[in-house]
């Protein structure tokens, strides 16, 4: 058995030799202190933070008779007159990005409210289905006006075509504005996304439908225009059966306008009957315009 003291020599003799050069001519590292290194924290890879902004593109264009925000059914499918195309721009306007896709009957589309995304949001929105004054949150809502300005509808797919070097899909029962950016197309599948017992908070069921009229002058502007859509006529009804107005306008006497398909649709509310007092077609406001030049 060693003593203390040639313990303590061997642990001199060792503490000598680490401190000697090695071979190479670098000290050999200090068995007594190890030398401080930063701590790096490592990624995870199965779960990598997320980013904080995302940059989007829009993947097609909306092109529909809707020319203003003012007259837009408040929900899709209110209208189902109002032909809608969805133009895909490139890269993602080959065939192969709709393959499948014609056996579905409908579509989601996310799209960008882009018209009102300058005018920012608020926590607090009006609903016009609770008479324009009761405020509500906006999550509650489907108000425009949103923090990101994302839109959701759900549309009827009618047909695709991609006879012109490109992808159009033919819509019915869109609710959205001409021009349009729409951000992503997903299939809707019934049996996992209709839910008839859900609960529905405000919104006890659809609009009520107004008594839609129209003077003989109104008739005749539109049958002056050859031009004419057959389809015009029955948005019109639709559109205005729906009262576009907002919810706390109800003044008798005021002339209201809408433009729809080109024209600008003139009409009066008053008693639960709207009037169709003239259509401004495109050739009518080409003549006026002459007129005054």
């Amino acid at each position: 058995m060693k003593t203390t003291a040639e313990k303590r020599a061997r642990t001199e003799t060792l503490s000598e030799a680490e401190a000697e050069p090695s071979p190479t001519g670098a000290a050999a590292p200090s068995q007594t202190q190890a030398p401080l290194v930063p701590v790096v924290e490592q990624a995870d890879p199965i779960h990598p933070p997320a980013p904080t902004s995302f940059t989007l593109h829009p993947i097609g264009i909306i092109h529909s008779p809707y020319q203003e925000k003012f007259g837009i059914p408040r929900q899709p499918a209110l209208a189902p007159s109002a032909p809608v195309t969805l133009t895909l721009l490139p890269p993602y306007n080959h065939p192969d990005s709709v393959r499948g896709l014609e056996g579905f009957s409908h579509v989601w589309l996310s799209f960008i409210f882009h018209e009102t995304l300058v005018r920012g949001w608020h926590p607090l929105v009006r609903p016009p289905r609770l008479g324009g004054n009761t405020k509500i949150g906006v999550f509650a809502s489907r108000s425009t006006h949103r923090p990101n300005g994302l839109g959701l509808s759900l549309v009827e797919l009618k047909h695709i075509d991609t006879s012109h070097n490109g992808v159009v899909l033919h819509l019915a029962g869109a609710d959205l504005l001409d021009g349009t950016p729409v951000l992503d197309i997903k299939p809707y599948i019934p049996f996992v996304e209709a839910k008839p017992d859900a609960r529905s908070g405000f919104v006890d069921g659809p609009p009520v439908q107004l008594t839609v009229q129209w003077s003989e002058k109104a008739r005749t502007d539109l049958q002056k225009w050859r031009r004419a859509p057959e389809w015009l006529p029955r948005l019109i009804d639709e559109v205005l059966a729906q009262d576009p107005r907002p919810a706390y306008q109800d003044e008798p006497r005021r002339l209201y306008g809408v433009r729809l398909g080109g024209c600008n649709v003139r009409f009066t509310v008053a008693e639960g009957v709207v009037n169709v007092v003239e259509v401004i077609t495109p050739d009518a406001a080409e003549v006026a315009q002459g007129q005054q030049l």
